[in-house]
This record gives structure tokens, sequence and C-alpha cells, in this order.
């Protein structure tokens, strides 16, 4: 693991406005935490975590971890995450698919929680579990009566008492872990702020690791994400005044650890339409036109009034009905 990985995650955990997830395409954990709110920080070369009253992150980097920075189109604008990566062959959980009870909690951050019994819900997936922390000792004796049935089979009621049970839920990758501690929504409810999970079955049997629209190096598997500030929404998607440091600080992270063929991409598009050309095919793939529109829309964004950034805009994003709305229905906040 190089000293810049390091840097990045003691930066990142440290900052309030920087938002962090851990799961599957289908099922994930989702940490932030408010500007002020109390937090327990740790930032070594062995470890990053943040724990509040809602909810926690605690990663424990991978010498193989390899962030790659990447950006994608929305409905109405662009996002942007880091993805920690590891290894497709390194990656791997324990991919069990029912119920299943692990025992003490040992690992949980808090010291509180490690008496509490950990059962997998048995989702699966490659490279991670998920889990419910369970101290209700009488709880944890009626799941024992439903080991070894998936939650989701029709009649299980184990799902149903964990719903009403509002127990911890613990999402855990071979970088680490991320622990919520807010109530469960109920089904018509939204997700509340700050930490939270998503659980979408349907999404889940597709059986990937990620979005189709997330570009991922090729033989690497996000065991975790990292979205620094946008320089153009707060950290619950609302639309705020453009900054411009947010966008340089996260596009010199394209550049140390993003692909470098989007971003000579993106700087192509840009000098073209500083330069007042006309809109021109640029040869590149599907990602490669989402660099386009990506690039535009951030000019657009950034202030930028020109007939040519118009023109761009007509030629290469003037509709919006390719748009997968993948990332959308797993965040929630597209």
């Amino acid at each position: 693991m190089s000293a810049a990985t390091i840097d990045l995650l003691q930066r990142e955990i440290s900052n309030p406005d920087t938002q962090w997830s851990l799961g599957t395409f289908g099922a994930i954990a989702e940490f932030s935490r408010d500007r002020g709110e109390p937090v327990r920080l740790v930032q070594s070369a062995e470890a990053v975590s943040a724990l509040t009253s809602r909810g926690g992150i605690a990663l424990k980097p991978d010498a193989a971890i390899r962030p790659f920075a990447s950006e994608g189109i929305t409905k109405t604008g662009w996002n942007q995450r880091i993805a920690l990566c590891l290894p497709q062959d390194d990656c791997a959980m324990n991919q069990r698919i029912a119920l299943t009870e692990i025992g003490p909690d040992h690992q949980a951050p808090r010291e509180e929680d490690r008496d509490s019994i950990l059962f997998d819900l048995g989702f699966g997936a490659l490279q991670a579990d998920f889990c419910v922390r369970i101290g209700d000792r009488n709880l944890a004796r009626r799941l024992r009566d439903h080991i070894g049935r998936a939650v989701f089979d029709h009649g299980d009621p184990a799902m149903g008492m964990i719903l009403e049970a509002n127990p911890h839920r613990v999402f855990i990758s071979r970088l680490g872990r991320i622990e919520v501690y807010q109530p469960i929504p109920p089904p018509t409810g939204e997700s509340p702020e700050g930490p939270h999970t998503h659980v979408l079955p349907r999404l889940l049997q597709s059986r990937r690791t990620h979005p189709a629209t997330e570009p991922v190096p090729e033989g690497m598997v996000p065991c975790a994400h990292l979205y620094p500030p946008h320089p153009a929404r707060d950290g619950l998607g609302e639309a705020r005044p453009f900054d411009a440091a947010r966008y340089r600080a996260f596009q010199q992270l394209m550049a140390a650890c993003g692909d470098p063929e989007t971003s000579a991409i993106k700087q192509r598009v840009v000098e073209a339409v500083l330069a007042g050309e006309p809109p021109s095919e640029i040869v590149c793939g599907r990602n490669g036109r989402t660099s386009i529109r990506v690039a535009l829309r951030q000019m657009k964004a950034g202030g930028l009034a020109s007939s040519a950034l118009g023109a761009w805009l007509a030629s290469f994003d003037s509709a919006s009905s390719d748009e997968s709305d993948d990332e959308a229905a797993l965040h929630h906040n597209g």
C-alpha cells in the first residue's frame, strides 16, 4: 500500500463532508457525519475509523488496496467517487446463503458491543458479509430457530423479527466495516440522514459487485467507497453554489488514481470548448462518452457561458433517456 493511499484515507476520514459506503450491488451501508457532531477518530498507517452515536466506519487497509477515482452521469449532474478495490482473488468474504450465527462480535469498535451476537443474513455476496448484531438474548434465541433458512424465503419470520427489533447493522469486507445504529425505516419511510443501510433483494439477485455504470479496473472489485465533497451539491444531494476548490481537489484525485484516458478525453473537450471549436466526434467508448458529458456539465456548473459550450451540450448531452438508474436505485442519491 502506497503512502499516497494512506494519506488519502487519513485525510478523508477526518473530513466531515466526505461520505463512505461498503457493500455490494443491492445492499450497502453508508456512513456520514455532520459538522460539529461528536466523533471519535483514528488516523494511522494501520487503521482509520470514525465513530459517532449514529454509526461508524473502521477500515484496516490491505496491502493490495487500489484506490480508483471515477465520475458518472446522473439525471441532472454528475457523481464522483473513489472505489477502494482489491484484486478479485483477494476480496472474497464468506458468501453465506442462509441465516448464520457467527458469535460474539469481538471486532466491534466499541467495547460495549463486543458481547453482542453477530448473525450473518446470508445474502451470498462476493465481497461483503451483511450482519445484524443482537444484544437481546431472547431475540438471539428466537433467531436460532431459523438458522439455515434464507431470510427472504416466503414464510420465514426471521427478517420480520429483525425489522421489529432494529438491531445494529454491521456490513463487513476485507477492508473493514460500516456499522449503523439508527433505526431501520419502515418500507414506506425514507432513510434517516447520517448512517443508514439499503437492502434491495431484486438488485442482489443480479450477483453483480457494483453498478454497471461504475468503471472499475479489470480484475479488481470495490470493497468500500469514499465520496469526497461534491462541488455542486451538499451531502444530502441538494444543489449548492459551485465550489471551485472542491472541483479542483477531485480532479487532482482523478489525475492521481483515475483512468488516464478519461482525464485525457475531458482535457481535450475543455480545450476545444474554450477555443470556441464546434462540436466534433472524439473516438471513445461508452465510458469515454460519459467523460465528455461530465466535462461539459462541469463547465456549465462552473459558470462558463459560451455559444461553443451550448453547441457541445446540444450535440452530446441533449437527452437523458439513456441514463441508467443503477446507482440512483442503490444509493437513493442519484
